[in-house]
């Protein structure tokens, strides 16, 4: 057996005592300082998808509302205290929030045509944007606002709802990740709704939705910028050879200026994408058919796939889930602001330009009835 002095033993329990103190969390331990919430401003309260980000909870810590730019003082004084926000955060124009709120980053919730003159004012105060979907209402508008994001060495995001379906992102894994499906052959996409005066959407957001130079257009770029935006990506952001439209107005009593009805077809060398964009479903849809030479993968709303190869019967999958924070957009843009996240390419500037260009060349195919050649 082994003695120790009374040296000895004053010396081990001195020692013991230095690291109880500097590992016990009870002794308090010095922890990392997190991460401040990114300041977020935002434009316009006209879009429907505003209350998104209104009833976020506030108490998640990556995100903090600091102003609001609405130029309606009645809409914008309805929604904050529906959300119970305060009051003190509405400015009544971009430039006084801009200036008195500070924000880092802003989302849009404006009409589709004025994305480009926010764009513009945040990019040159070096401000990140995040906005509702499409990028814009043509090519001469996104190329801007490309430029003044690169210019300015800003991000420039664009949020669609189906970005977040964890149904989305599994056919895209079993497509490209597994090889699964085969070379693909043909995506169908469904997007869209009963209409917007049918579900019940407010006058301010009637009032732009339905306009032709507002939003551009109908049904054709309210949701045939989902197709083009998931076609796009499950092509590898290439761009299509050809753009064929139809569109129709078979509510012109209730929307007599823009299209209920479009229909887009886009070919590539050894793939066709079809989007189907319609104020006339009898159900609200967002769903997707994505066909290879060896299999199938169907999405079934946001949870789900249908799956089917040569070899085997078809089964309904349960999708795994997006992992943090790819399943929110506003935590992914926080996540962006601060540099944590990697970027997603649905959301991206690349592949949303390719988006505005194959919706420009829809317009004009429905137009003219002819088929419009990208090359060209």
């Amino acid at each position: 057996m082994l003695y120790y002095s009374m040296a000895t033993w004053s010396y081990f329990f001195a020692v013991n005592f230095i690291i109880c103190l500097t590992v016990s969390p009870l002794q308090g331990q010095t922890k990392p300082t997190p991460e401040k919430p990114v300041r977020i401003g935002v434009v316009g309260l006209v879009h429907a998808h505003v209350h998104g980000i209104l009833s976020r909870k506030r108490d998640l810590g990556d995100l903090e509302i600091v102003g609001i730019a609405e130029p309606n003082e009645a809409l914008a004084t309805r929604l904050l205290s529906q959300h119970r926000l305060d009051k003190k955060l509405w400015h009544k124009d971009l430039a006084t929030m801009l200036d008195q709120a500070k924000p880092e980053a802003v989302t849009i919730f404006t009409s589709t045509f004025d994305h480009l003159e926010v764009v513009k004012v945040c990019a040159a105060h070096g401000i990140h944007v995040m906005m509702e979907k499409p990028l814009a209402v043509s090519m001469a508008h996104a190329t801007a606002m490309a430029k003044a994001a690169k210019a300015n060495k800003v991000q420039l995001l664009v949020n669609y709802e189906t970005t977040w379906y964890r149904s989305n992102h599994h056919a895209y894994a079993l497509a490209h990740d597994e090889k699964a499906l085969g070379d693909l052959r043909k995506i169908v996409v469904h997007d869209g709704h009963q209409g917007p005066i049918e579900i019940g959407c407010n006058e301010e957001f009637l009032e732009w939705l339905t306009d032709p130079v507002l939003n551009g257009g109908g049904a054709l770029t309210d949701f045939g910028c989902y197709g083009a935006n998931l076609i796009t990506w499950l092509m590898d952001n290439e761009r299509p050879l050809t753009v064929t439209a139809v569109t129709q107005q078979i509510k012109p009593d209730k929307y007599p200026k823009v299209d209920d009805e479009a229909t887009i077809l886009l070919t590539y060398p050894k793939c066709q994408g079809i989007i189907q964009a319609s104020w006339n479903w009898p159900y609200n849809r967002k769903d997707m058919e994505v066909y290879g030479a060896d299999g199938y993968a169907n999405t079934m709303a946001n949870h789900s796939i249908k799956l089917k190869d040569t070899s085997a019967p078809a089964k309904a999958v349960r999708s795994p889930a997006r992992p943090k924070p790819y399943d929110d957009p506003f935590a992914y843009l926080a996540a962006r602001v601060r540099g944590t996240a990697e970027p997603d390419e649905l959301s991206s500037l690349k592949n949303n330009l390719i988006v505005t260009e194959i919706l420009d060349a829809a317009r004009h195919s429905a137009n003219t009835g002819q088929v419009v050649r990208l090359a060209d």
